[in-house]
């Protein structure tokens, strides 16, 4: 399998290394193993005749050739990880020029793949209109402000649509190379990956942070805030909505275009998310948990940590996933507020 790895300048580091090396290792893999047909010829390339990493490293690419077909090509995220830089990133010149390789691969039926803040990169090209994509998770309100016709679901570590595949933030790239390594050989992907210590990762969902989130737009934050103040109450969009001062239309409207999903499904996000903090920080039973967060018994509530984290109680206690905002530091609960608003208030008038 020919892979042509598309490097821009600024590149993440982490990311192009993750990218090489699991593919090194497949193929010193494939050779021990007796599996040396199922290799990969890995090359590096780029629009530009000298390209330096996020970290200042120069990275050996040869210049892309646009009309010569790989298998498979991988954009490596941009090193710019929050709204502001990345929105300026993704107006320079390099970016578009690699975004018309882009169209002309996908034309001639190569699959692309994009991890991190690349997909921003692939989406800039309009080839994900109409599919269903993943993204870093706190970039996913500057996503859906900027591609609102793509089919966005930053819960997910990869998404394969057509002949594209998306991957979530930094260490998907990962998870992303290994997808690849797998469309080969199954096998072998499985036997790379136990070399590599790496486990399933299906999903996002126990990074993400709600209320990073919901700092993308004042509105989003005032519910985010009644809604931590009633999650053992019940949920009400009549008193939502008062709280907020907005109307319900409003309200449920603004939520779908910030977080993608109503505000029921926002308010029972923020449920789970202090279940898992207590389950992780308290030895009170899931009973007394469930009736914590406004469920009517563990039962329910394990049901719901199943099928949103893809992990039972037991793992998620043994597991340290995330802490609440409230028990994050100061400058990092800001983040959301001063990069993503300042990007909301810009990204619609940005060309793509």
């Amino acid at each position: 399998m020919r892979i042509s790895v598309v490097v821009l300048d600024g590149v993440f580091d982490t990311g192009l290394a993750v990218v090489l090396d699991t593919f090194s290792t497949a193929n010193e893999l494939a050779r021990v193993s007796g599996m040396a047909a199922t290799g990969f010829e890995v090359s590096l390339a780029g629009v530009r005749r000298k390209i330096r990493t996020a970290q200042g490293l120069t990275v050996p690419a040869q210049v892309a050739d646009c009309a010569k077909k790989p298998d498979a090509v991988i954009v490596p995220a941009l090193g710019a990880k929050m709204p502001e830089a990345l929105g300026e990133a993704l107006m320079r010149s390099d970016v578009r020029d690699v975004g018309d390789c882009l169209r002309h691969w996908s034309e001639q039926k190569a699959r692309i793949a994009a991890a991190c803040t690349s997909t921003f990169v692939l989406a800039e090209t309009a080839l994900l209109d109409g599919q269903r994509a993943t993204t870093t998770w706190w970039l996913a309100p500057m996503f859906r402000e900027r591609y609102p016709n793509v089919r966005l679901d930053e819960s997910q570590m990869l998404i394969e649509s057509s002949k594209f595949l998306t991957a979530g933030a930094a260490l998907a790239h990962l998870d992303t190379a290994l997808w690849l390594v797998r469309q080969r050989s199954p096998a072998l992907a499985a036997l790379c990956a136990r070399y590599l210590v790496v486990e399933p990762r299906p999903s996002q969902a126990p990074f993400i942070i709600p209320d990073h989130l919901a700092h993308a737009d004042p509105m989003v934050e005032r519910f985010e805030r009644w809604a931590r103040a009633h999650l053992s109450h019940g949920y009400s969009l009549d008193a939502a909505a008062a709280a907020v001062k907005t109307s319900k239309r409003t309200l449920a409207r603004r939520i779908a275009r910030v977080l993608g999903k109503p505000p029921l499904a926002y308010f029972q996000d923020l449920r789970i998310e202090q279940a898992v903090y207590l389950l992780q920080s308290s030895k009170e039973s899931i009973d007394q948990i469930a009736g914590k967060v406004g469920y009517a018994d563990g039962a329910t509530l394990r049901t719901l940590l199943r099928k949103k984290l893809g992990r039972g109680v037991k793992d998620i206690r043994q597991r340290s996933i995330i802490k609440p905002p409230s028990e994050l530091p100061a400058l990092e609960r800001r983040i959301g507020h001063t990069e993503s608003t300042a990007v909301s208030r810009r990204a619609h008038r940005s060309p793509r």
